[in-house]
C-alpha cells in the first residue's frame, strides 16, 4: 500500500509468517544437494570447506525451527510501506523515556534486518538495560530494499546506496511524520546512513557508523578492485604484507563477483540453498572475529535464521546487484560544502578490521590521518580492541555506548 504523507504511523502489518509449501520446498532442496569434491580444504585454503557446510545444510533440513525464529522476530512491530514504487518492510520498538528520539538502523550485506536484534531494545528501553531513560530511542528498522521482506522491488535497476537514502528520508519524515531524526549503520548501511548526513544534515540529529568510508569508494572504472590495479609496495614489513593480503582475500572475491557479474551468480544461488548459504558463510566466517570458530559468534540457529530470511523471500539475486548498481549509477555530490557528510558524525572502529601496520591504540589517528576523515564533521571516534564487521551483533553492548555518546546533547 502507498501511504499519504502526514500520517503518523502506517498500518502494522499481521506477524510474518512463511507459507508451509516455501518451508516444505526448502527441506526437499537441501536433501537433494549434490555435494562438490573437496580435497585438501579441511583448512579452507580454497573458500568453505565442505564437511562444515553441509553439517549445516543437514542442520537446516533436519532440526532448525524457522518457526520459533519467527516467533522471536514478530514479537517487534513489523510494517510495510510503498515508497516510489519501492517496497519497503521495517521493524519498529517504540522508546520508553521521556522523549524519545527517532533512530533509523541500516544494515548492509550479508546482512538482514535481524542483525540489529541484540541492540533494538537497549536502544528503545535503557532503563530496561541499566542505562538513562533521557537516552531512549523510537527504533525503525527496515530491510534494505532487495533484500529481505523488502521484496520484490520493482524494474528499478539504479537503486544503490544514496538512493535508498532518498527513501529512508522519505520514511521518516514524510511516512512517519518526523521532523527530525537520528541515523545509524553498518557496511553499506554506513553509506546509506553517510548520504543522509550528507544530503539532509540539516533534518538530521546526527549520524553514528561502523568505520568511515568515503561516499564516492564505489566510483570509477575499477571499483571492483580494492587494490586499485596497484601492485603492493616493496620493503613492506612481513606482517603488513601478509596484513594486506589478508584483507584482500577478505573482500576481493565478494566486490569483483557481486560488481561484475551478480545476475551469473544469481542465477545459481537462487536455485541452491546450500550454494546460497555457503556463499555468505564465506562472509559471515571471515568478516566476523571468531578466532576460527564461527559459532562463537553465530550460533547454527542465528546462521539459519539470516539465511532462511535470504531464502524464503528470494532475495540473494536482488541484494547482491547492489553492488554493482553502487558502480553503474555513481555517487554524486548534493553540495560542494565541506566536510561532505555535515551532520555530527559519531564512528565506531573495530580491531578486525584494523588497516595493516595499525593497532587499535593508533586507529583513532591513522583515521584522522586518511583521506577519509575530512568527509565527516566527526564529533566521536571510539576504536575497540575487539569485534568484526557484525558490530551491533558481535560488541551490541560497545555500539550502544557509542551511539549514545554520539547523541547526547544533539537530541
Amino acid at each position: 500500500m502507498t501511504i499519504e504523507p502526514g500520517r503518523s504511523l502506517p498500518l502494522r502489518q499481521p506477524p510474518i509468517h512463511v507459507p508451509d509449501e516455501v518451508l516444505d520446498d526448502l527441506r526437499r532442496r537441501l536433501a537433494l544437494t549434490r555435494w562438490s569434491e573437496d580435497a585438501g580444504n579441511k583448512d579452507g585454503f580454497y573458500g568453505v570447506p565442505r564437511d562444515y557446510l553441509r553439517e549445516l545444510v543437514e542442520y537446516w533440513q533436519r532440526e532448525f525451527d524457522w518457526r520459533a525464529a519467527e516467533a522471536e522476530i514478530n514479537a517487534y512491530e513489523h510494517y510495510r510501506v510503498e515508497i516510489d514504487g519501492v517496497p519497503v518492510h521495517f521493524m519498529r520498538k517504540p522508546g520508553v523515556g521521556p522523549d524519545p528520539k527517532p533512530l533509523i538502523l541500516t544494515h548492509g550485506w550479508p546482512w538482514t534486518f535481524w542483525h540489529w536484534s541484540k541492540v533494538i531494545d537497549p536502544l528503545a528501553d535503557p532503563a530496561a538495560h541499566g542505562g538513562d531513560p533521557a537516552d531512549a530511542f523510537d527504533v525503525i528498522v527496515p530491510s534494505f530494499p532487495g533484500f529481505g521482506f523488502s521484496t520484490p522491488v520493482p524494474d528499478r535497476p539504479d537503486l544503490n546506496f544514496w538512493k535508498v537514502a532518498d527513501i529512508w528520508h522519505t520514511l521518516m519524515t514524510e511516512v512517519l511524520g518526523h521532523e527530525k531524526y537520528a541515523a545509524a549503520g553498518c557496511d553499506v548501511g554506513a553509506l546509506v546512513t553517510g548520504q543522509l548526513g550528507h544530503k539532509y544534515a540539516d533534518e538530521l540529529y546526527g549520524i553514528h557508523i561502523g568505520s568511515g568510508q568515503r561516499l564516492d569508494m564505489f566510483n570509477g572504472d575499477r571499483a571492483w578492485d580494492i587494490t586499485g590495479g596497484r601492485p603492493l609496495p616493496e620493503g613492506l614489513a612481513p606482517e603488513v604484507h601478509a596484513r594486506i593480503l589478508e584483507l584482500e582475500k577478505r573482500f576481493a572475491v565478494h566486490l569483483a563477483a557481486q560488481m561484475l557479474a551478480p545476475s551469473t551468480l544469481a542465477h545459481g544461488l537462487s536455485d541452491s540453498p546450500a550454494g546460497m548459504l555457503s556463499w555468505i558463510l564465506e562472509r559471515w566466517t571471515a568478516w566476523s572475529d571468531n578466532h576460527g570458530d564461527i559459532e562463537t559468534v553465530f550460533t547454527k540457529d542465528e546462521l539459519l535464521t539470516h539465511a532462511t530470511i535470504y531464502w524464503v523471500t528470494n532475495s540473494i539475486g536482488t541484494s547482491i546487484r547492489v553492488y554493482a548498481n553502487h558502480n553503474r549509477y555513481p555517487w554524486t555530490p548534493e553540495h560542494d560544502r565541506h566536510p561532505v557528510i555535515e551532520a555530527p558524525t559519531g564512528i565506531t572502529f573495530v580491531a578486525h578490521e584494523n588497516p595493516p601496520g595499525v593497532t587499535t591504540e593508533g586507529r583513532v589517528e591513522h583515521f584522522l590521518r586518511s583521506d577519509r576523515a575530512p568527509w565527516y564533521n566527526h564529533v566521536n571516534l571510539t576504536a575497540h580492541d575487539y569485534g568484526g564487521h557484525f558490530i551491533p551483533w558481535e560488541i551490541p553492548d560497545e555500539w550502544v555506548a557509542d551511539l549514545r555518546r554520539t547523541f547526547r546533547g544533539r537530541r
